[in-house]
C-alpha cells in the first residue's frame, strides 16, 4: 500500500504541474488577478459563506490542504481568519498562490508539501482544517489523510469539509445517455487519466496518467472517526460544486445528492 501510494501522490503531483500552466491560459486568471485585489474578495459560493460564517473564523487560524492556487485562502479574510496557511503537493500552483498572495496584499503563507509527510516544523495547533472540492478523490489513503489532518488541530479543532456527493461518480455527463449508471458507487480502484487537469482554463494536451480515486460517503465518516475527530455536522445538497458539465442534473423531479458539507471536530 505505502509504495502505490508513493506512486500515485508522485504521479498526481507531475500531472497537475504539468497542467498549471493551462490554469493561466484562460479568461477567469485574468479575472481572478482583478477580483483578488479588491476589498471583501471571496470566492467561495453560498453553502461554503454559510458554513463558514456558523463557525466563526474571527481571529482564528486556518490550514487549507490542497490549496491550489490559493484563492481560498485569500477568500478566508473576508471571514476573519487570521493565520492562513494553504498546502499543496504541486510547486507550480503553490507559485500560482504566492503570486496573487503578492498582488492581494495580504499576508497568507504556502507551502508545499506531500501531505502524507509534511515537514516537522508544520504548526499542529491550527482552529480549522479547510478540505473543498477534489481533495479528496486525489487521496490514494483516506485513513492515513484524515490521521494527518487531525494532528494538524488543536484540541478542539475543527474540520470543515466541502466535497462533491460520491453518488455522482456513478454518472458520466458526457455519454449518450448521462442518466444511465455508468460506474459502480462501490468503485475500488481508481479512474487513470491523461488529459490535463483544468477547471479553469484551456484544456488541450496530454499529461503525467493521474489518479482519481472513489470514497463512499462511509468512507469519509469512517475515516474522520477513525482519527479522534467527531461528527458534528453532515449535511447534503441538490446543486454541484464541480465542473460544468455535472449541472445537468440539478432540478431533476428525482434529486441526486450532489455535494455535500462535512463538519467535525477533533476530541480534546
Amino acid at each position: 500500500m505505502d509504495n502505490d501510494r508513493k506512486m500515485a501522490v508522485a504521479a498526481n503531483r507531475q500531472a497537475w504541474n504539468e497542467s498549471a500552466a493551462l490554469h493561466k491560459a484562460g479568461e477567469q486568471w485574468a479575472q481572478l488577478v482583478q477580483q483578488v485585489s479588491g476589498p471583501g474578495f471571496s470566492c467561495f459560493d453560498e453553502t461554503m459563506s454559510d458554513a463558514l460564517h456558523r463557525i466563526d473564523l474571527r481571529g482564528k487560524s486556518v490550514v487549507q490542504v490542497g490549496c491550489n492556487n490559493g484563492r481560498e485562502v485569500l477568500s478566508l479574510a473576508k471571514f476573519g481568519a487570521e493565520r492562513c496557511l494553504g498546502i499543496d503537493q504541486a510547486e507550480a500552483f503553490i507559485a500560482q498562490a504566492e503570486e496573487l498572495n503578492r498582488i492581494a496584499g495580504q499576508d497568507c503563507r504556502f507551502l508545499r508539501a506531500d501531505i502524507y509527510d509534511l515537514p516537522a516544523d508544520v504548526p499542529r495547533n491550527f482552529d480549522l482544517v479547510l478540505i473543498t472540492i477534489g481533495v479528496l478523490n486525489w487521496m490514494p489513503d483516506l485513513e492515513g489523510f484524515f490521521r494527518v489532518v487531525a494532528g494538524l488541530l488543536r484540541e478542539g479543532g475543527q474540520v470543515l469539509i466541502y466535497e462533491t456527493h460520491p453518488f455522482l461518480e456513478m454518472f458520466e455527463p458526457s455519454a449518450a445517455d448521462p442518466y444511465l449508471l455508468a460506474n459502480s458507487y462501490f468503485r475500488t480502484r481508481p479512474f487513470v487519466d491523461s488529459d490535463p487537469i483544468v477547471y479553469d482554463g484551456v484544456k488541450d494536451g496530454e499529461v503525467t496518467p493521474s489518479y482519481w480515486f472513489i470514497h463512499k460517503i462511509s468512507d469519509v465518516l469512517n475515516g474522520c472517526i477513525s482519527a479522534g475527530l467527531q461528527i458534528v455536522r453532515f449535511d447534503e445538497f441538490p446543486h454541484s460544486n464541480r465542473e460544468v458539465e455535472y449541472d445537468c442534473y440539478e432540478e431533476q423531479a428525482a434529486q441526486l445528492p450532489m455535494c455535500y458539507v462535512l463538519q467535525a471536530c477533533k476530541s480534546r
